[in-house]
């Protein structure tokens, strides 16, 4: 995606559990616009929390999370690098602790493990590209990119899932308020 293209993107179909057969938000999103999107799963496992998400999703020190890390694609191009971390107590053991595609995606499955998301905070900020955004995205050295910190928490307030994006300057985010989950 050039960064002249107006792509306006919403956050609420993202958090909203999919029903059965339904493609994922990407993909639905970039089909609305005769595009073609999807992702490339780069990593599943239990890491060490960097201290950002550890501060959000409110883990003591040392607590480890389990990471999807995804290259997002819009016709087979990298436009986005989201990492989402989530608490051992939640994920552990889970298909989102493992490689390989979750049948109907990390809400649905999360919302089947009992924890829906009520309330969403959303921190933007830009910065330069690490030399691994700048590979993983076709960025030359130097280039700036949003950066995006999502929180989600369920209705009682616990902390589910903090998720970490990265994308090229240019992106346009638009909130809508009102999102109330399915």
């Amino acid at each position: 995606m050039s960064s002249d293209e107006a792509w306006i993107s919403e956050t609420a179909p993202y958090l909203a559990p999919r029903g059965p057969g339904q493609s994922d938000a990407w993909t639905e999103e970039a089909a609305r616009r005769g595009r073609r999107g999807g992702q490339r799963l780069l990593q599943a496992s239990e890491v060490d929390a960097p201290e950002v998400v550890r501060a959000a999703l409110q883990l003591p020190t040392g607590e480890r999370v389990i990471v999807r890390r995804r290259l997002i694609l819009l016709d087979e191009q990298p436009v986005e690098l989201a990492d989402s971390y989530y608490p051992v107590s939640i994920a552990g053991g889970t298909p989102l602790a493992k490689p390989g595609k979750v049948r109907g995606g990390a809400v649905t499955l999360l919302k089947e493990l009992g924890y829906t998301g009520a309330e969403v905070v959303e921190d933007v900020s830009a910065a330069l590209a690490t030399a691994e955004e700048c590979e993983l995205l076709g960025l030359p050295e130097g280039s700036a990119v949003l950066r995006l910190l999502r929180l989600t928490r369920t209705a009682d307030g616990t902390p589910m899932e903090a998720a970490l994006m990265a994308m090229p300057d240019g992106r346009h985010l638009t909130y809508r308020l009102g999102f109330r989950p399915g």
